[in-house]
């Protein structure tokens, strides 16, 4: 694993930590490849359901989740290697994947770091936290997924002023508007992560992860394709051994133990 991403699983849950808190925790190469690895350790693992994307902010006098692309990076001729193949920016924000992704936000995350949390599945954020895309400031445009994500997240309205203005969402208008799932004390968003990830992974894992799948096709495509996957994904999951299990679970009255099966 990277020097500058870090990866552990605790029971159901992968742990990815970025790890350069005296760059603000911007992307370069490094960050890329590293994150794409761990997402691909999180993928592979069968004992793992769910991850958790969340940020070193030590020795930060206002914490930084991600202050996007590292400028010095692209600087120095580097700018190719802040996205990868599979991934995109990051080698995160366009990678397909089945398993949710919840990020842990404790601090300001602009540029492609809020990017980085449009992509993700579920936010989790402290109250001094901040999302921006504020790209428009230096005569650029978020490149990496913003200016349709963040419009689905919080509607039209509040996206396109946050955009042309390139002024920072504070955490709890973002909760207001949608974008954020659980909104904390300051310090306490990685905790709160860790909770609802143990109330994900205590659903049916194939559940969670066709029914995922629905939700996000449902920005882009048509009733008739979202029934026909919605009728696809209900008859693999009903031939599973874990549906089987969770009826006979709620007849016996008792928890199910589920497999991932």
């Amino acid at each position: 694993m990277s020097d500058v991403v870090q990866y552990e699983s605790t029971g159901r849950v992968g742990v990815i930590t970025l790890d350069r808190p005296e760059a603000r925790n911007a992307v370069n190469g490094d960050v890329a490849r590293g994150l794409e690895a761990a997402i691909d350790r999180l993928e592979a693992d069968d004992d793992v359901w769910v991850g958790i994307l969340t940020a070193n902010t030590e020795g930060q006098e206002r914490p930084v989740f991600c202050a996007g692309a590292d400028l010095k990076a692209i600087n120095s001729g580097q700018a190719g290697e802040l996205a990868t193949a599979r991934g995109g920016f990051g080698g995160f924000v366009y990678r397909d994947r089945k398993k949710p992704v919840i990020v842990a936000v404790d601090g300001l995350a602009t540029a492609g770091g809020c990017e980085l949390v449009l992509a993700a599945d579920l936010v989790v954020a402290s109250r001094r936290s901040a999302f921006g895309l504020a790209e428009a400031k230096r005569n650029l445009i978020a490149g990496a997924g913003g200016l349709f994500r963040l419009p689905r997240a919080i509607g039209q309205a509040a996206a396109m002023e946050a955009i042309l203005t390139g002024e920072p969402i504070p955490a709890p208008r973002a909760y207001e508007l949608g974008l954020v799932s659980r909104l904390t004390e300051d310090g306490e968003a990685l905790a709160e992560a860790h909770r609802l990830a143990e109330q994900v992974t205590a659903c049916a894992p194939l559940a969670v992860w066709e029914s995922r799948a629905i939700v996000l096709a449902s920005a882009t495509e048509s009733d008739d394709e979202l029934i026909r996957r919605t009728n696809e994904a209900f008859g693999r999951i009903l031939g599973s051994e874990d549906t089987k299990e969770g009826l006979e679970a709620f007849i016996e009255k008792r928890p199910p133990n589920w497999q991932g099966r």
